[in-house]
């Protein structure tokens, strides 16, 4: 049974039936068939609502999905990615290939504060591609470039894809950000270095802008540069500095960033008024003094009144974006695009469900670890064998499919495989951000690569479909590489997360504190007997 619900599976996605009913539908008809062969009683199939209501719809971390999404929606179109493209492309105006480094640096940094890969591509196919065609920039790489940083937000926190495969591999988010944070920065040098090769090697491809073109110079320039990487820099500590630091959860640190996404793009419109904007100001001055007293004086009254500025000056903001027409409109596009992901992953995660319970049921899981460990190779060969399957399954099923379907049964079998390797508190976040970075990949590769997909959409006619499909696939061996990289240096993911702590019983010692006067504690013990019971005591 087992191979022929995971052979029917791929054959119904391949069809191409949408897969959260195909999961559903499979799961049912084989679980019936289940229990007329024997392989369990009808009461099991009692677990698939149970679970449905009791691990999956009452999951509060999966509530961090809708504010990422909600958060990435409102600054696709709040003009920050335009004011950072600008100021980077003016910057690194001056070198060859100067463009391209501004994209994969503004690429990084949207990839902190976004989370989602469409409103990055786009947002930055629509700003940066022009103005790379009007200095003749190759297409090829122009293109590659544009879609390859757009993907970044895969990898880099607070990553959609970390915060799924957190919650099916059963780890923290917080160690899957810190463990992904090196992979990320690793991936950022790799696009750096190809971009410097291609100048060396083909300096026609990726001309320097010319002078007279560069109109900011100085303070000027900076300051611009400043006015989009600060207030970036704030709402990556409000999603990421708060989580890291144990002051919020990931639904806490979302929600803090869907604020301050409306905050943001409040902030940057230009109908605000200078009234609302002091009233801001004044609150965050109010936060900063509320930071200081609340190092030596928690609680205190004027702790409080600070804090009390600060929430009057946010609830002005958003009060503020609601009433301006085009941020109405821009914060009810943000609400409908989130419905909809937000009731994807849900409908995916009841099939995948459906699927498992039964999948379980039938055995299918010693069935999968005993091929998977039978590999030759043993956890080298595994991990070769997973990511070369993840690769090539990415060609049809989305990043969400996989890890609601793939991730939950793999995951038993590399906790016991990687385990030796690397520990086993750091064996499945090694295994997870491996999976993301391989996930990248999903979104450059022919033939449904959804950044390719998104830049096509967006791209001027001039622009050929096969200089986008040729030109990614450079930027996809980096990925590889960087896959590569990641399986034979764990330490890059490792290095980050707290050292397991190690307890040798044969040292443990007991020390209890003996009594001088054991008449006289057993007296004192009555006594506290009968006080706990309304007595009176006999002293």
């Amino acid at each position: 049974m087992p191979p022929l619900m995971f052979g029917g599976l791929i054959v119904f996605m391949l069809i191409g039936y949408p897969v959260a009913f195909t999961l559903a539908a499979l799961g049912l008809f084989c679980g019936f068939i289940s229990v007329e062969l024997g392989f369990f009683p009808p009461e099991f199939l009692q677990a698939i609502p149970g679970r449905i209501f009791g691990s999956v719809l009452s999951n509060e971390l999966l509530l961090a999905i809708p504010f990422f999404t909600f958060m990435g929606s409102i600054l696709e179109k709040c003009g920050l990615a335009e004011d950072m493209l600008d100021s980077m492309g003016q910057l690194f105006g001056p070198l060859r290939g100067g463009l391209g480094y501004s994209v994969i640096i503004v690429g990084f940094i949207l990839g902190a504060i976004t989370g989602t890969v469409a409103a990055q591509v786009i947002a930055m196919a629509l700003i940066s591609l022009p103005v790379m065609m009007r200095y003749k920039y190759n297409m090829k790489y122009a293109t590659g470039v544009l879609a390859a940083s757009g993907t970044i937000t895969q990898l880099v926190p607070p990553s959609l894809v970390l915060v799924v495969l957190a919650d099916q591999l059963g780890k923290s988010v917080g160690d899957m950000y810190l463990g992904a944070w090196g992979p990320s920065v690793i991936q950022i040098l790799l696009f750096i270095l190809f971009t410097f090769a291609v100048s060396i090697v083909k300096p026609e491809w990726v001309p320097a802008v010319p002078k007279e073109d560069r109109t900011l110079h100085g303070w000027a320039l900076w300051k611009k540069c400043l006015w989009g990487i600060i207030p970036a820099a704030v709402l990556i500590f409000l999603v990421l500095g708060t989580l890291l630091l144990g002051l919020a959860t990931p639904t806490e640190g979302g929600a803090m960033g869907a604020v301050g996404a409306i905050v943001l793009a409040a902030l940057r419109h230009p109908r605000l008024g200078s009234a609302s904007r002091r009233i801001f100001w004044i609150g965050i001055a109010a936060g900063g003094v509320a930071a200081v007293l609340g190092i030596y004086a928690f609680k205190s009254l004027p702790f409080r009144v600070a804090i009390a500025l600060l929430y009057v000056a946010i609830v002005w903001m958003c009060v503020r974006a609601a009433a301006i027409s085009e941020l109405r409109v821009l914060i009810e596009r943000a609400f409908e695009a989130t419905m909809r992901i937000t009731a994807m992953v849900i409908f995916i995660l009841i099939g995948s469900t459906c699927f498992s319970v039964v999948f379980q049921g039938v055995s299918g899981g010693p069935w999968l670890e005993h091929m998977l460990k039978s590999i030759p190779g043993g956890v080298w060969g595994f991990l070769i064998f997973v990511n070369v399957f993840v690769f090539f399954i990415a060609f049809f099923l989305d990043f969400f499919e996989i890890a609601f379907i793939i991730v939950p049964l793999l995951a038993p079998i590399a906790k016991t495989l990687l385990s030796p390797v690397v520990g086993e508190d750091a064996a499945l976040v090694w295994f997870g951000v491996m999976l993301c970075v391989n996930l990248q990949t999903s979104f450059m590769h022919p033939p449904f690569g959804f950044a390719l997909f998104y830049l096509r959409g967006v791209a001027p006619k001039e622009v050929k479909s096969s200089d986008i499909y040729w030109g990614a696939l450079p930027w996809v061996g980096l990925q590889l590489i960087l896959v590569a990289l990641v399986i034979a240096f764990p330490k890059q993911v490792t290095m980050f997360l707290d050292e397991p702590q190690t307890v040798d019983l044969d040292k443990v010692k007991i020390e209890l504190q003996s009594d001088t006067d054991p008449a006289k504690s057993l007296q004192d013990e009555n006594e506290e007997i009968q006080k706990s019971f309304g007595g009176k005591s006999t002293k």
